[in-house]
């Protein structure tokens, strides 16, 4: 099992980033994927979750109305697009897989959202 995710970096204040998170050794089209992320000093927090086929989303309040999650099961990959991102968005995103009561995760990639 591997997750990967690209796409991060350092963006100004009301900017945007998609984040990306290529996945392989499982079927990705049949389990729910999340996003989470981690700033320093705090514990990791869940951002946004979606289901396998990607008709159900959920979302931490903090993200509510700026972040989508979406996922394209032919490519394996699952999406975040960020907008209107705010200083206390810079944090290292993770995607995370749950799979035999496991959950699997990538090597995370850093957002920091600054001016």
């Amino acid at each position: 099992v591997q997750l990967v995710e690209s796409g991060g970096g350092l963006v100004q204040p009301g900017g945007s980033l998609r984040l990306s998170c290529a996945v392989s050794g499982f079927t990705f089209s049949s389990y729910f994927m999340s996003w989470y992320r981690q700033a320093p000093g705090k514990e990791r927090e869940l951002v946004s979750g979606i289901n396998s086929g990607g008709s159900v989303t959920n979302y931490a309040d903090s993200v509510k109305g700026r972040f989508t999650i979406s996922r394209d099961n032919a490519k394996n990959t699952v999406y975040l697009q960020m907008n209107s991102l705010k200083p206390e968005d810079t944090a290292v995103y993770y995607c995370k897989v749950l799979l035999w009561g496991k959950g699997y995760w990538g090597q995370g990639t850093q957002v920091t959202v600054s001016s």
